[in-house]
């Protein structure tokens, strides 16, 4: 397996927080000359994600190791996921920091895969996408998690494109604001936020190419998508919706007109997948 989208250096130092003096317990207790097979198994039903950047901390630590599925596979309980055969002491050092990461990406892969089909179900133009509520540090391995669950990415960091929010444009207006991002760079795209039908149309006028309509019903989307259309304004931005809105709510929107319902759910608030190395 390539390693073409994995940060080594980071994740060698999730390896070094675990263990910043070396790993104790094995170093004390294992024979150094010991060497083990052990397989990397789920325990529930799952998307499953990190392989890849678990194959690549077992191999930086001298560790045969191979993804037996690819990330993004959808897995049944009692599923090799991995093999890895090395020295013992080195398969204890990485067990759990590997363990951590494909259970949390797992969990983000799986919630978001759960919410993208039942959101397709009702309106398949309908795309889900992840946010910036992420844990500090693991953004980039959240985000690949929930691309692997079929969503979109969103933007990764503040540089990546304008979002006149709410508490910008309490200090500069709509048309200023977008005047100033288009005079700032003209290679990334302008969104803003909005609370109101009649906003969304003064921004779109504004020249937005996305509208962000916050913490607004299914209903109010509806009509903001309806103000769009009778302005002439809906085919020159994307729509998307955002605040508050979980994988129960996601699929209400789905029929509105919106292109894209964003979910902080689907980051900050990880269930880990269980996942265990058990010893051949």
């Amino acid at each position: 397996m390539k390693n073409t989208t994995v940060d080594l250096g980071r994740l060698i130092s999730f390896l070094e927080e675990d263990a910043p003096f070396g790993d104790i317990t094995s170093e004390a207790v294992v024979p150094a000359d010991a060497v083990l097979t052990a397989g990397v198994r789920t325990r529930e039903r799952c998307v499953v994600a990190g392989l890849e950047e678990g194959v690549a901390l077992f191999r930086h630590l001298g560790v045969e190791a191979e993804a037996k599925v690819e990330d993004g596979a959808e897995v049944d309980p009692g599923t090799t996921v991995m093999t890895v055969s090395g020295p013992a002491r080195a398969v204890l050092l990485g067990e759990r920091t590997v363990l951590n990461l494909i259970g949390r990406m797992s969990g983000i892969a799986t919630a978001t895969r759960e919410v993208v089909r039942a959101v397709e179900a009702v309106d398949p133009h309908l795309r889900v996408a992840s946010t910036r509520k992420t844990a500090p540090g693991l953004r980039a391995l959240d985000k690949k998690a929930a691309v692997l669950g079929g969503g979109e990415g969103h933007r990764r960091s503040l540089s990546d494109m304008f979002l006149i929010k709410d508490n910008h444009l309490g200090l500069v207006g709509f048309e200023e604001a977008v005047r100033r991002a288009r005079a700032y760079s003209v290679y990334h795209k302008v969104e803003i936020e909005v609370e109101t039908v009649e906003d969304a149309v003064v921004a779109a006028r504004a020249g937005a190419d996305l509208i962000l309509l916050d913490n607004m019903t299914p209903a109010a989307v509806s009509a903001a998508v309806e103000a769009l259309k009778a302005a002439g304004l809906r085919d020159r931005v994307l729509i998307e919706v955002s605040g508050g809105i979980t994988p129960e709510t996601a699929p209400k929107y789905g029929g509105t007109g919106a292109d894209l319902v964003s979910m902080g759910a689907l980051t900050h608030t990880v269930r880990n997948v269980d996942v265990g190395l058990d010893i051949v």
